[in-house]
């Protein structure tokens, strides 16, 4: 804007001088009306003088200054509330696509849920020991690095169960694990996995495996040398201020996402108990991004996804706003455009609202300056404004313009980061 400005500014200065030149005894009668109520103007003066007045005037009360101050003041205000308050924004442009957001999607693990899982359930086969069971599947999850590994792991050893030696072991991604102990082959994941390998004897833990996941818990499969030995479940626990985030959201009109590795029924047990719009289950981290993509092409491109963690990143990227929520994995939050040190879901509304009353300030300033231009320029061209009245007013133009912008931080003093301001 302020490129086109300038040269349009010069334009009309230039055309003040030559129609004062050329048209002084014309447009005299409007000097003499102005000198009745401006002190400064004066219809007897020279036809130069009046031509050179009219020109400078347009060129010192022209105010490219507030035009080009409008967005970048209201975008650093609003980057620094952000920071006070744990939201990390990288970029303006940032703060401007967020507003537009109408889809957001959610992570569960780390997200929604605390991403510290516990060990709830161990249901054993007919004739196997739990202990045993235990022990198998503790030795080869102890060789991974998945929360639910850990869980199973930690779990065990609240049951004065220890992992064993395992070799071989092997992990195909978000389906499972496997590897030996004590010369047995053990292989741990879901179902589907299971009946892959031609696991034996997986029709008879259906039963607890719908009412375990039913329950919303990640319940895995644990066989050794081919035939099914038991499950192991996990619960995480939600953070307290989900359900809150996620009214919040639906309070600004967002549809509500939930993407995860989960099976159906423990994703939509989580999923109904926090208000989620729409769930997308057993979704592996390579295809979030395709999750994301397809989103996007059916809402167009305002989308924006929340997630913590290393199997998050390229779908941070991919989103047209990647938020990341907590610590999180370093390459998660250098995926994203705006990270909620916080850790708290709340933080997300409170990001969408502030982005929202940052581009509202940015309106304002917008029109205020253009408003002020279209208005002092003819007045000038005119003749009725001196060259340092028209300083005084250029400076209090901008002036007007930090104003009000500063005027977001002091409206966001009043309030708590709660997720909840007006």
């Amino acid at each position: 804007m302020t490129g086109r400005f300038v040269p349009a500014v010069l334009a009309i200065a230039l055309a003040s001088l030559v129609v004062w030149s050329l048209f002084p005894d014309a447009l005299r009668p409007i000097l003499e009306w102005g000198a009745n109520f401006l002190p400064w103007v004066n219809p007897e003066a020279t036809t130069p003088v009046l031509a050179i007045l009219a020109a400078v005037a347009v060129l010192v009360i022209a105010c490219p200054c507030a035009l080009g101050l409008a967005t970048p003041t209201a975008l650093m205000v609003g980057s620094g509330i952000g920071a006070e308050r744990g939201i990390l924004i990288r970029s303006g442009e940032a703060i401007q696509t967020f507003k537009d957001v109408k889809v957001i999607v959610l992570d569960k693990t780390g997200t929604i849920t605390r991403g510290e899982p516990k060990l709830t359930d161990v249901i054993t086969a007919e004739g196997v020991d739990e202990s045993e069971l235990l022990q198998l599947a503790a030795s080869v999850e102890n060789a991974s690095e998945h929360p639910i590994a850990r869980a199973i792991v930690d779990g065990a050893g609240e049951r004065d169960v220890k992992p064993g030696e395992v070799s071989e072991f092997r992990s195909t991604g978000a389906r499972g694990v496997s590897g030996k102990v004590d010369e047995k082959y053990v292989l741990i994941g879901n179902r589907r996995l299971l009946e892959e390998e031609g696991i034996r004897g997986l029709e008879a833990l259906d039963e607890a495996m719908q009412e375990l996941e039913g329950k919303g818990r990640t319940a895995v499969i644990v066989a050794a040398d081919g035939q099914a030995m038991g499950i192991v479940a996990v619960a995480d626990t939600l953070k307290k201020e989900s359900v809150q985030a996620i009214r919040g959201m639906h309070d600004l009109g967002l549809h509500v996402v939930m993407i995860t590795g989960d099976n159906e029924r423990a994703a939509h047990a989580v999923a109904d108990e926090v208000g989620i719009d729409e769930v997308q289950a057993g979704v592996l981290p390579e295809g979030k991004v395709d999750a994301i993509r397809k989103l996007q092409e059916k809402h167009g491109n305002h989308v924006a996804m929340v997630g913590d963690g290393i199997n998050d990143a390229a779908a941070l990227k991919q989103a047209n706003v990647g938020i990341a929520i907590g610590a999180g994995a370093d390459v998660a939050i250098e995926a994203a455009d705006v990270t909620l040190v916080r850790g708290e879901l709340t933080a997300v509304v409170d990001a969408m609202l502030l982005s929202k009353a940052t581009f509202g300030k940015i309106v304002q300033n917008l029109i205020w300056a253009s408003a002020y231009n279209l208005a002092a320029i003819p007045i000038a061209a005119a003749g009725l404004l001196h060259p340092m009245i028209g300083v005084i007013a250029m400076t209090a133009s901008s002036l007007s313009v930090i104003g009000n912008s500063l005027l977001l931080k002091r409206r966001y003093a009043k309030e708590k980061p709660s997720g909840e301001y007006s």
